[in-house]
């Protein structure tokens, strides 16, 4: 006789009856399913009689649907009408105008008029790859800044802009010509290798994409420091790592403007990566000290209840009307005045071959010496930081 009084022939009845009556709840479930689905009007007596002897089973599949409605609601981007809009943009500027320490928090929104894909949106890398497509992409190190980062900085100049909190690592902030005391690229810089060894850290800006090489805790470049000879790291900040880095991360600069701030502005993010970081939403604050918060993006965001504005447009033709009614010129993009190449450490004799990545040039016919770049192309991602981005969710979980 086993423990509890049970024989191991009554415990295996018992379980028998236990999985009976398990899948008699799932096959009423189908039921019900089946049944809620038909319009009112087309219900059979019996149909029914089913429905009112299984209403905690229909209070389950209602809520169910709900939640189902509710997830694709927050997936779909809604534009605001232009007339809308531009009555937003009139609010927008004025907020612009009064705040006495603006921070701007910019996401992959604002990259995707530069042809670089955002993730959450209806054609972005993790939508895309949850459908089973495959995601590919131009050679990143084409794309210029865009209307929006050229706008940014624009306002940094009139000092009507503090200090940029970005989740890009597409370095085109730094292209724009924003100062690098101005910028917290939270989650790295594809264009940035650093020695960890030598104090303080010693920064390599690179005109290529250094990541080639590199992935999920795996980050060394396969270049070395020209002081110390270790072998140089790059910066990039992947989903599940925590940086440590002090460049061009940036985070004490992060976190302190964002306490200095009265007014937040945030443009093309889905907010989903950002509100897990809670010293930029001071949320210890008591509520009426809190900063402003004006949000730019076409999805819904988890902040947009906290929201003081919340704008659905594309940041360029947002950041275009509110340029209009600031009063301010934008500055075009010159790829030959791009401060990148001033910033650049170039490359070693016998360094040439250390990547295959097609490197900037100050102007599209110029082509670097020893430049090994493919051609422009839009093969699938493979490799550096936004390529392990998309595999990390494609692997296959172990079975246990």
């Amino acid at each position: 006789m086993a423990a509890g009084g049970l024989s191991r022939s009554e415990r295996k009845a018992a379980e028998r009856v236990r999985r009976l009556r398990e899948e008699q709840q799932r096959e009423r479930l189908r039921q019900v399913s089946r049944i809620l689905r038909k319009a009112a009007a087309e219900r059979s007596a019996e149909e029914g009689r089913l429905l009112a002897e299984s209403a905690d089973l229909v209070t389950e599949l209602q809520g169910r649907s709900r939640r189902r409605e509710g997830l694709k609601r927050r997936q779909e981007e809604v534009c605001d009408d232009p007339e809308e809009l531009r009555g937003k943009v009139r609010e927008l500027a004025s907020a612009v105008r009064n705040a006495k320490y603006l921070v701007v928090y910019t996401g992959a929104g604002i990259s995707t008029a530069a042809s670089i894909p955002d993730y959450r949106g209806p054609n972005g890398v993790w939508t895309l790859l949850q459908k089973g497509r495959s995601v590919s992409a131009a050679d990143l190190s084409e794309a210029e800044p865009t209307l929006t980062h050229m706008s940014i900085t624009r306002l940094h100049e009139q000092k009507l802009v503090q200090h940029v909190v970005s989740q890009n690592c597409d370095g085109l902030h730094l292209r724009s010509g924003l100062p690098r005391t101005a910028i917290s690229e939270l989650h790295g810089n594809m264009y940035i290798e650093v020695c960890t060894s030598c104090v303080p850290n010693r920064e390599y800006v690179r005109v290529f994409d250094v990541t080639e090489r590199t992935a999920l805790h795996r980050h060394q470049t396969g270049r070395t420091c020209h002081k110390c000879g270790t072998q140089l790291r790059d910066t990039i900040v992947h989903f599940g790592e925590r940086g440590t880095l002090g460049q061009p991360l940036n985070w004490e600069a992060a976190t302190e403007a964002a306490s200095r701030a009265d007014t937040i502005l945030c443009l093309g993010s889905s907010l989903k990566v950002l509100k897990k970081y809670p010293h930029l939403w001071c949320m210890t604050k008591p509520p009426s000290r809190r900063p402003k918060l004006y949000i730019v993006n076409l999805q819904w965001t988890p902040k947009d209840d906290w929201a003081a504005l919340k704008l659905h447009g594309k940041c360029d033709d947002v950041m275009r009307l509110l340029m209009a009614e600031l009063g301010l010129e934008i500055p075009a993009y010159s790829r030959c005045q791009d401060p990148i190449f001033s910033l650049a450490t170039p490359l070693r004799a016998g360094e040439e071959g250390s990547h295959s990545r097609k490197s900037l040039c100050r102007s599209r016919e110029e082509a670097p010496p020893g430049d090994r770049g493919a051609p422009l192309s839009s093969a699938p991602i493979l490799g550096g930081w936004f390529g392990r981005g998309c595999t990390k969710r494609t692997k296959r979980k172990k079975v246990t």
